[in-house]
């Protein structure tokens, strides 16, 4: 799915229906999440100036539900993004 922004400038952290946790996949097929999607200044000016330096790191292309990845991490800041339905060793109760 296309990125769409909200009336702030943000990206979602969520799919609306369903709550479902958002991933963002940049052109070079680099994963962040919607933390540093919406945080970092690169990827505003990449979306801005097809002239960028690293365009292809920071535009983002598509966003998607991560919906069974429980290793799936942020490739800028190492973070874990929440899955919909998997568990990460350890996370069962």
């Amino acid at each position: 799915m296309k990125p769409q922004r909200d009336e702030n400038g943000n990206l979602p952290a969520y799919a609306w229906p369903g709550g479902y946790p958002i991933y963002y996949l940049c052109a070079d097929n680099g994963v962040l999440c919607p933390q540093c999607a919406n945080k970092e200044s690169a990827v505003r000016d990449a979306d801005e100036h097809p002239d960028y330096p690293d365009y292809d790191q920071w535009h983002i292309v598509a966003g998607e539900v991560n919906w069974e990845d429980a290793s799936l991490t942020c490739d800028n800041c190492s973070q874990r993004i929440e899955s919909a339905y998997a568990e990460q060793e350890g996370d069962a109760q």
